[in-house]
């Protein structure tokens, strides 16, 4: 398996520094080429430089190809003929400008003009999201009962939970077939919309500081299962309603260290579910703050909420994408084919979970430069989960 990793390294290296000049044609013709012309939103065109990486994703055969663009913000490659996820993640400061074409079919010698976002680095960041569970061990099976998602102040002020709001999008997998055919002008938050209590400035979270969300049981898992984590804790919160989730398989009563204040309010439940769903092989987790008016009152506004195509049953709150503080897209390391649901201005790429009941968790890279000159733990952030993201072997909170 090594050996076939690194040749396709060398391959995407000489595919993208010069094809196959003077030698034999090893694709038997199927070679083309490619001109990629990153454009940059009006008001930004300072910012083209040179040197800015290009990711490309052959999605069938999940071959990845690296190069940069020259002065003129542009690269030619030469490439097998397929299906290609392309992507470009560039940082100015504060500004990030990130762009994708997802399922571009290379099938004759073509020019992609790549559309780049306008975004800036947010302060509060999702940091891990542990959700594919563990194994039962010494029982036998996998335990999925103990999700949970930390958050984090990525800036250098306070910031407050309060009113926050989390949520996860439709379609639950990374390959089950998108019910809109694409990415659609909404992000569409299913099952239910969860949000932090307080007053405004009941829970601050200092920088470099983290909070932990259960999204099952807040209980210590592993006095059954030593493999799993204690989600037991002073200041944990929790997503829990015993009135709309019932199930206390998924949502026992959290336990004794867990403060009232702590468990997070359902301003809307959708769907018929009897537990929280959220994908334990490849979620997208979402967190957000209405602006000029509170989410009570979003959701009551006609339009607000709307079925999903095909479905009898489930519904979506339509949040505006640019109320999206935050967002991460996992995608199913076990599938053949992924799908993107997050615009390129929330998430211009996607970390993979290769399995789940194993432990793993996927985690937000730490910036060490920016943690060493500012005194407190900066994670990465260019708003494209393929730089930012890992997976991690082992969840953060399992003890």
């Amino acid at each position: 398996m090594m050996k076939r990793t690194v040749t396709y390294l060398l391959m995407a290296l000489s595919l993208c520094s010069c094809g196959f000049k003077g030698v034999k044609d090893p694709y038997n013709g199927s070679l083309y080429r490619l001109d990629i012309s990153l454009v940059y939103p009006e008001g930004y065109e300072s910012a083209v430089r040179a040197g800015v990486p290009v990711q490309l994703e052959e999605i069938n055969n999940l071959v990845k190809y690296s190069c940069a663009t020259g002065d003129d913000a542009s690269v030619r490659v030469t490439l097998p003929n397929g299906m290609y996820r392309v992507s470009v993640s560039d940082r100015k400061g504060s500004s990030i400008f990130n762009g994708t074409s997802d399922k571009f079919a290379l099938n004759a010698d073509m020019s992609l003009k790549l559309e780049l976002s306008y975004s800036k680095a947010g302060t509060l960041v999702i940091k891990e999201i542990y959700c594919g569970g563990c194994d039962k061990a010494p029982a036998q099976g996998m335990y999925q009962s103990d999700k949970y998602v930390i958050l984090h102040n990525n800036g250098g002020t306070t910031e407050y939970l309060d009113s926050l709001c989390f949520g996860t999008l439709a379609p639950y997998n990374s390959n089950a077939t998108n019910p809109w055919n694409g990415i659609q002008d909404f992000a569409p938050v299913i099952q239910a919309v969860w949000q932090f209590g307080g007053n405004g400035s009941s829970f601050p979270l200092q920088p470099g500081e983290d909070a932990v969300l259960c999204l099952n049981g807040a209980v210590d898992h592993t006095r059954q299962f030593p493999l799993s984590v204690n989600l037991n804790k002073p200041d944990y919160f929790v997503c829990y309603n015993n009135t709309y989730f019932w199930n206390t398989t998924y949502h026992p009563a959290p336990g004794d260290q867990i403060k009232e204040d702590h468990i997070l309010d359902v301003v809307e439940k959708l769907g018929q579910a009897n537990a929280y769903t959220f994908s334990i092989s490849s979620p997208v987790a979402v967190i957000f703050r209405p602006e000029e008016l509170t989410i009570q009152e979003y959701v009551k506004r006609e339009g607000s909420v709307v079925q999903v195509p095909g479905s009898a049953f489930d519904r979506v709150v339509c949040v505006p994408w640019n109320w999206i503080m935050d967002g991460v897209e996992v995608f199913n390391g076990a599938a053949s084919s992924n799908n993107k649901r997050l615009p390129s201005e929330v998430d211009a790429g996607y970390v993979t979970q290769r399995t789940s009941g194993a432990g793993l968790s996927v985690m937000r890279r730490t910036d060490e430069a920016a943690s060493l000159a500012k005194g407190y733990e900066v994670l990465m952030d260019t708003n494209n989960s393929s730089e930012d993201f890992y997976e991690r072997q082992t969840a953060s909170l399992h003890e």
